[in-house]
């Protein structure tokens, strides 16, 4: 069921009505029917695996605190850590089996004909079970969160089965910690005006930039990037931009949907996205984009391998670590290794390069603080961020590496002007499509900008009634007009696939 759908138009006010309808006590029982019904209406045969998750983290949820009362210290630790590291094997052997057992597969193939040995074919096939990645990491969130000692175990399976299948969060995150979400699961929530109205102002507010911009670019980029022979390199660097620009109103979209529906209930989840490409530096970068997922791996890989308390040599393997896990984890294909290889190349070539900056600045006496110069670290940073973009986004390694290609010894600079006459044909868009991208997109600018210094809503909670009114009829008609019947096109949230 996407969010973006008739179904979960029809699906979402039922639940939020009856669950304040019901007593307290049911409530959470009715919510986790409710998830588990979102979710089994992609595949019914996903919630084993979604189970499954639940109750291996559960019980060694219920086995580390057991082990907790051991008096013996050593015995008592070597418990913790047997129960933990089962909990960890048995997630990620399921993880691996459903997303990465196929890349795997065709790794060590290549490897073998390299070696003109015979290849192997697998008898079997796996289907990749929608958001596997993002309940497994939540789930275990809460397994080492309480072998650190930072929560209390949950007796209760049908509030914990909640916390990890709760239906806003479950396909695409915020990858909610357990000191956050769980301890929710137990408080009484009223029915709230100002949680209904600012819930679903920015569940609209999600809608709009998913239905109304990410939807209408993803055409345009789909055209360049499937047939990236026919276009010059300019071409391919502006779609590379709007694919920039789709993967963040896609994500960001179903983010602020998660969080105001979830708001609507009277839950509060975690902001997963903080206005990204106004970032100075990759990585301040990495503080805004995912920022659920970009702390995880800090808590839960990076500072267990030693953060950066350690030899500079040791911080730079940690932090390549982290990002090689990081692009692994979004995809299993070589695509993504090289995409987190990159960020992790950014943020080494970044500190290590920092004090040969910084006297070159001195050196020409640069204002490091003036607009201007800011303005140009987030033009830089931007452009970073897209060239990583496209191992991203291309179907393969070498596809990539062909639009690099391109874009840098076939950038057509004597068709540009030629180009440009004939507007956005050449990505798929006509006239009215193509002004109501460059207007949302524009408003998306605004907004994030207004964002940077205050909450938006707040503000526009401060206006006139029909100032109020106004903006909200112009969202609703522009998702119902540019949107579902502006466009044709409902893709599914790019996210979902890992």
């Amino acid at each position: 069921m996407l969010f973006n759908s008739i179904s979960f138009v029809i699906f979402f006010p039922i639940v939020v009505l009856l669950y304040f309808v019901f007593p307290h006590r049911f409530r959470w029982i009715w919510l986790l029917v409710s998830s588990y019904y979102f979710y089994m209406s992609w595949n019914p045969g996903y919630a084993l695996l979604l189970a499954a998750s639940t109750v291996i983290t559960y019980a060694s949820g219920l086995l580390i605190d057991r082990s907790n009362q051991i008096t013996d210290a050593q015995k008592r630790t070597r418990q913790r850590k047997l129960w933990v590291g089962c909990s960890f094997a048995l997630n990620l052997i399921i993880l691996f089996a459903f997303k990465y057992f196929y890349f795997a597969v065709d790794s060590i193939n290549w490897m073998l004909a390299n070696m003109g040995v015979s290849l192997i074919e697998p008898t079997f096939d796996v289907l990749l079970p929608v958001a596997i990645s993002f309940y497994t990491f939540q789930a275990l969130s809460y397994t080492m969160d309480l072998y650190r000692g930072e929560i209390r175990v949950e007796r209760s399976l049908g509030k914990y089965a909640l916390f990890v299948a709760f239906f806003p969060a479950l396909l695409a995150g915020p990858i909610e910690r357990s000191k956050n979400l769980l301890k929710q699961m137990h408080e009484k929530h009223e029915f709230d005006y100002e949680n209904i109205k600012n819930g679903l102002l920015l569940m609209l507010w999600g809608f709009f930039i998913k239905m109304v911009i990410a939807d209408r670019i993803a055409s345009s980029v789909h055209r360049v990037y499937g047939n990236y022979e026919r276009y010059f390199g300019f071409q391919l660097a502006i779609a590379t931009v709007l694919f920039a620009i789709q993967i963040y109103c896609d994500f960001a979209g179903y983010s602020y949907i998660a969080k105001g529906a979830a708001q609507t209930m009277g839950f509060s989840l975690v902001d997963n996205f903080k206005q990204p490409y106004f970032s100075a530096s990759i990585r301040e970068f990495w503080s805004r984009w995912h920022i659920s997922l970009s702390t995880w791996f800090r808590d839960y890989l990076y500072i267990p391998l030693g953060g950066s308390r350690c030899s500079r040599l040791k911080k730079y393997r940690n932090t390549m670590i982290t990002f090689l896990v990081s692009g692994l984890w979004h995809g299993a294909s070589w695509n993504f290794v090289v995409w987190g290889f990159i960020h992790g190349s950014y943020q080494i070539v970044g500190d290590i390069s920092l004090p040969l900056r910084t006297k070159l600045y001195n050196m020409l006496k640069i204002n490091t603080k003036s607009g201007l110069f800011k303005i140009g670290q987030v033009s830089v940073t931007f452009a970073l961020v897209c060239f990583a973009w496209i191992f991203f986004r291309a179907p393969t390694l070498l596809d990539a590496l062909n639009i690099i290609e391109r874009i840098f010894l076939n950038f057509g600079f004597a068709n540009i002007f030629d180009r440009f006459l004939y507007g956005m044909q050449y990505f798929g868009l006509n006239q009215s499509n193509a002004a109501a991208a460059g207007v949302s997109i524009l408003i998306l600018f605004i907004v994030d900008q207004l964002q940077t210094r205050m909450d938006a809503r707040e503000t526009l909670a401060r206006r006139n009634i029909v100032i109020r009114w106004a903006v909200y009829y112009a969202l609703v008609f522009a998702v119902i007009l540019l949107g579902v019947f502006g466009f044709g096109v409902s893709n599914e949230f790019l996210y979902f696939q890992f």
